[in-house]
């Protein structure tokens, strides 16, 4: 292990663990976007989440690398080529969280939040929404990590990543630019899942240093915050 390259070529480092950063938050961010309203529709379906779970681990078991080159010939070797593979995969572990985050949510919960005057979609805001987010953060985490992971084959067709130290460091048989990119690879995975975990800390406030107490609504916030 050489550990003066690491200085020496800190130029060349910053950017391409930049561009991994992006291309590993950006499929997971936009599979959340598209997995809440399919998993809301799923949830208030339930005939609908059976097909659209078997669409989505079809795609999952869709090798990354065949549709990088598939897609190459319609979106050309930019980032969006493999932004696209990524997301795809994201749904696959997004969806089935958010649908049973949804589920989790207690029956008499729903009907106290109806009896406090909440509208469907209000609820669905201020209710059901936040006592799911444990489970969605739980499948984000995942979904962030095995992206950050995975964008690193995107410097197979060309995409600057992390995968750049690998391919030349194997190339030039120089182990020193492996290790890098492994190491940045790890780091860059722990401080998005640190980030995600604070996240969660922040958004359910109620699950704090509080001991559970029996009852159908010790587990999330209280109605009361916003209630008419």
């Amino acid at each position: 292990m050489q550990w003066s390259w690491i200085p020496q070529n800190w130029s060349i480092i910053w950017p391409y663990t930049l561009d991994n950063l992006l291309l590993g938050l950006v499929p997971p961010l936009i599979g959340l976007v598209i997995s809440l309203p399919v998993g809301i529709a799923c949830v208030a379906k339930r005939w609908l989440y059976p097909p659209v779970l078997s669409v989505a681990s079809a795609l999952y078991a869709l090798p990354s690398l065949a549709l990088f080159v598939v897609l190459i010939d319609y979106t050309g070797l930019g980032n969006l080529t493999v932004i696209i593979p990524l997301t795809l995969f994201s749904l696959c572990v997004l969806l089935p969280n958010v649908v049973d985050g949804l589920r989790s949510v207690q029956e008499p919960v729903r009907q106290a939040a109806t009896a406090m005057g909440f509208g469907q979609l209000r609820r669905l805001v201020q209710v059901e929404l936040p006592l799911a987010v444990p489970v969605v953060i739980a499948g984000l985490r995942i979904a962030v990590v095995s992206s950050i992971s995975l964008a690193s084959l995107g410097q197979l067709i060309g995409v600057s990543s992390l995968g750049y130290f690998f391919i030349d460091g194997l190339q030039r048989d120089f182990p020193t630019e492996i290790y890098v990119g492994l190491a940045l690879t790890l780091l860059l995975a722990l401080v998005c899942d640190v980030i995600l975990v604070a996240a969660r800390t922040v958004l359910t406030p109620w699950a704090r240093g509080r001991a559970i107490a029996p009852g159908p609504l010790a587990a999330g916030p209280p109605l009361a915050i916003g209630a008419p």
